[in-house]
């Protein structure tokens, strides 16, 4: 899943007293990481709050379901758009072209990337913090560690953020490494025991992990009926939904780049990332207040409600999610692609599993979210881990390394959720004429 993969710490074989001097550096940057993360977080939910409710409560707004919802997200884009455009360092970046995790930003473009994540996640916006909090985060580590008294390499620094942003975001190391375990595989490193190379990211991910949790830390887990126990049709069940949900997500794959050679054609960032925001206003109507935001909280909320819904009900929201997320990050919205995928997930899992009573909700949702998530990261490890902790049942995964075999011959031939940078290297947005 990472583009420019994070080395190890040091380009020889790490001794005790080596592992030793590590072991503060990565505690330091655990707590910085998680930090940030909670301190962007609170402020866009404290926005959130009171763009969504507090202002129309005060207005006398009877629904904020209808134009609200236009108005709100058609703004977030301009704005956006205006940061994009202005702020040091972001005219051409295109968010699009880009990995979970790249080389380190300027730190004169890190204000600019906080503000339109920040604006994104209390708009509604239908992404994630990952990209962007990560890139802050590798910035600010790289900023404090890459100096010649501490000696630590650029790629260090970037796997030490990584890690400690990612142990932050999920509340546990595990998935940190399940990460750096890929990362190191595809990079072809054998310098040592694999250990010694996870271990100070280990140490940044556990950091960042328990700093988390002291705030509070979100969690995956939804609310399900208990699993009864492994069946033997449960292997094929799982295989089916996934393999649905999978296909789902290859058609945003296949449109995403049509989606943003339209957006880019705007040639303007305020213009582009208006549109957009007006389009997400739109699918917002149609799929209801569910289908905004990153989808953390509101695939709790659909997962509470699922009993009272249809199953074409739940499914028109994955569908729009799907769609709004390929439109947000199409248009130039930062963010990132797992969390509303696992939204995603959720909502096909259960709309399976209310159109098939017989199939186990905890297995649908799994299943879908393994599906989901594996075509939009190219992960499989990170696909299995998100699949297992949003339904807390460790039963399920062995059904679920079962599914994992058709999946993943499937998704390791499909395209990326991503766009070739120009091959002449032009900006995201053409050149906009500066007045004379």
């Amino acid at each position: 899943m990472p583009g420019d993969a994070p080395q190890d710490t040091t380009s020889s074989p790490l001794t005790t007293r080596r592992l030793l001097r590590l072991v503060i550096p990565a505690i330091v940057v655990g707590v910085l990481c998680a930090t940030t993360l909670v301190a962007l977080s609170s402020l866009a939910t404290w926005i959130q709050h009171l763009v969504w409710d507090r202002l129309p409560d005060a207005w006398g707004l009877a629904t904020t379901e209808t134009w609200w919802t236009v108005v709100v997200l058609t703004v977030t884009g301009v704005l956006v758009g205006a940061t994009v455009r202005w702020a040091p360092g972001h005219a051409g970046v295109d968010p699009a072209t880009t990995d979970l995790v790249s080389a380190p930003l300027p730190l004169r473009t890190l204000p600019g990337l906080a503000v339109a994540l920040v604006l994104g996640l209390a708009g509604g916006v239908s992404l994630g913090p990952e990209n962007p909090i990560i890139a802050i985060n590798v910035a600010l580590t790289a900023w404090i560690l890459c100096r010649p008294r501490l000696g630590v390499p650029v790629n260090g620094a970037i796997g030490l953020a990584m890690a400690a942003t990612i142990g932050a975001m999920f509340a546990t190391p595990v998935a940190a490494a399940l990460v750096l375990t890929e990362t190191f595989a595809e990079r072809g490193d054998r310098t040592g025991p694999l250990f010694d190379r996870l271990f100070a990211p280990l140490v940044a991910a556990g950091a960042g992990a328990v700093t988390m949790t002291a705030f509070d830390a979100p969690t995956f887990a939804i609310d399900l009926p208990d699993y009864p126990g492994v069946q033997p049709g449960d292997a094929l069940s799982a295989s089916v939904v996934g393999i649905v949900a999978a296909l789902l997500m290859l058609l945003a794959v296949l449109a995403f780049p049509l989606v943003h050679r339209v957006f880019h054609g705007m040639r303007h960032p305020v213009l582009a990332l208006g549109a957009g925001g007006l389009v997400l206003g739109l699918l917002g109507m149609l799929g209801g207040p569910l289908t905004l935001f990153k989808g953390l909280e509101e695939m709790k909320e659909l997962s509470a409600e699922a009993d009272d819904l249809a199953w074409s009900a739940i499914l028109l929201m994955g569908v729009v999610k799907v769609a709004a997320l390929v439109v947000a990050a199409g248009a130039g919205f930062r963010g990132g692609r797992i969390f509303p995928t696992v939204f995603i997930g959720v909502a096909i899992g259960l709309a399976a599993s209310s159109l098939v009573p017989s199939v186990p909700a905890a297995v649908a949702v799994s299943a879908a979210v393994l599906g989901a998530v594996i075509v939009v990261s190219r992960d499989g490890w990170l696909a299995l881990f998100m699949a297992a902790v949003t339904v807390g049942d460790v039963r399920l995964i062995p059904v679920l390394c079962l599914a994992l075999v058709p999946l993943w011959l499937v998704a390791r031939v499909m395209p990326p959720m991503r766009v070739a940078p120009p091959a002449d290297g032009a900006a995201e947005f053409a050149a906009v004429p500066a007045k004379p």
